[in-house]
């Protein structure tokens, strides 16, 4: 299978490095408008370097789209009208309206298209789901330094849509109303923020992320009739405590079976960009298809929009800048 990478800024040489060392894949070439770092990627990797990605487009096969959310659209139609396959890096375009044409249009050609929703790869999510029931409510918490990248979208379309992406796909239900807080603080865009979530189920989200703090803390617990899961995904740990029934400690808590398992050698974009090519080879619908980025880019425009309307009444979050 002939590949390219569209994109090879911060996380688009990442994807180059995968492409090279997969059986059965040979990666053609890299694309970046900015041709030194294309041509330093392309010399990595052993493979052609291009400034315009359309005469890449014209060699391969499939591509990953890493470029900037605000040229997805455009770039995607040009997948498109090639008759390419794409694994898009998340979220999948800066509107819905871009994300149902391109869909739409892909559907049309029978192409591929997996969007980059890197966290359901983790191996410590794919641990977490045999333990989910019933979860009645989750806490969310995506917290990092400031990184000189993804500047170009607020932390919702950064940050919190990973999170919002998992948490549609555990909760069986559908999403009733959305309360949020969030601010501005070193870009122009929001860069802290808070929403709750929802469901019509009586089931509930509580997702905090931030880009401008002092630490880094990506973990998300739920909580389930018996049962509590842990999830660190930094760590790519899992902890999953069961109450056993009818036996209690002295204090009348009931005893708890726990299990932790830890995965530090998992390589979630490994697995991502395999469960691509796989897809690609098989003409199969992908784990996180285009309607399921689609779906997780509707809530997080619906968080931003509220975000932007509680602005304009001066309403702003409240200082989480110590988390």
């Amino acid at each position: 299978m002939k590949v390219g990478v569209i994109g090879v800024g911060y996380l688009g040489k990442y994807h180059a490095q995968k492409y090279k060392d997969m059986e059965g894949v040979e990666l053609v070439g890299v694309a970046d408008v900015d041709l030194p770092t294309a041509e330093r990627i392309a010399d990595e990797n052993n493979c052609k370097a291009f400034q315009d990605y359309r005469e890449l487009l014209k060699e391969v096969d499939a591509v990953s789209v890493v470029v900037p959310t605000i040229y997805h659209y455009e770039v995607a139609l040009d997948c498109i009208a090639a008759g390419v396959d794409m694994l898009m890096e998340k979220p999948i375009t800066t509107t819905v309206e871009e994300a149902d044409e391109i869909i739409a249009k892909a559907e049309e050609k029978g192409l591929i298209l997996q969007v980059g929703h890197l966290e359901r790869f983790n191996p410590a999510v794919e641990a977490m789901l045999p333990s989910l029931t019933i979860p009645v409510f989750i806490e969310s918490q995506r917290i990092s330094t400031f990184k000189n990248r993804a500047l170009d979208v607020d932390v919702i379309l950064d940050l919190m849509i990973h999170d919002i992406d998992i948490i549609l796909n555990i909760i069986k239900s559908p999403l009733e109303t959305i309360h949020t807080v969030g601010a501005p603080v070193v870009t122009d865009f929001t860069d802290i923020a808070n929403a709750r979530l929802i469901f019509e189920s009586g089931a509930t989200a509580n997702v905090t992320v931030s880009r401008i703090s002092r630490t880094n803390t990506r973990r998300m617990r739920i909580f389930q009739p018996g049962s509590f899961i842990n999830v660190d995904f930094a760590n790519r740990k899992v902890m999953t405590m069961h109450l056993k029934k009818g036996e209690f400690q002295k204090n009348g808590m009931p005893k708890q079976d726990i299990t932790v398992n830890s995965f530090p050698e998992g390589d979630a974009l490994n697995a991502e960009i395999l469960h691509f090519v796989e897809n690609v080879r098989n003409r199969t619908t992908p784990l996180v298809s285009g309607q399921e980025g689609r779906r997780a880019l509707d809530v997080a425009m619906q968080v931003i929009q509220q975000i932007k309307d509680h602005s304009k009444l001066g309403v702003y979050a409240e200082d989480m800048s110590a988390q």
